[in-house]
């Protein structure tokens, strides 16, 4: 089905990164409707446009299908994992390292305030 592109959709060149990290179909049972291209193209509508997935328009794969995918990848650490590469990608390229360091905050410890309150302390 060929249909109008949307600003949020990914070019080949965005895909070609994207796809190694998406699972590919599991063997046996029904085959895939959809490609998988049109299932990421469809969530990255849903983030960017701001929009339910019941708002999902009609030219993308239904919205319970859409949304399903989405549950799965989100449990099977798909986006995580996506997510991390591109980071480390853009650490390098930014000339620092490839994973963040640990943060620590250098604050010197709360005493507790000397002062009682009239009506609590006697």
């Amino acid at each position: 089905m060929s249909r109008a592109r949307y600003p949020s959709d990914l070019t080949d060149v965005e895909w070609a990164l994207v796809a190694p990290f998406i699972p590919a179909p599991k063997p046996g049972g029904r085959p895939a409707l959809h490609s998988r291209r049109e299932i990421v193209n469809a969530i990255f509508y849903v983030v960017r446009e701001g929009c339910t997935w019941r708002a999902l328009p009609h030219d993308f794969p239904a919205w319970q299908t859409v949304y399903d995918y989405f549950c799965q990848w989100r449990r099977d650490g798909t986006w995580e994992a996506l997510h991390t590469a591109f980071r480390r990608q853009v650490r390098i390229a930014a000339g620092r390292p490839r994973a963040p360091g640990g943060g620590m905050l250098c604050t010197p410890p709360q005493t507790p305030s000397p002062r009682r309150h009239p009506r609590l302390d006697p």
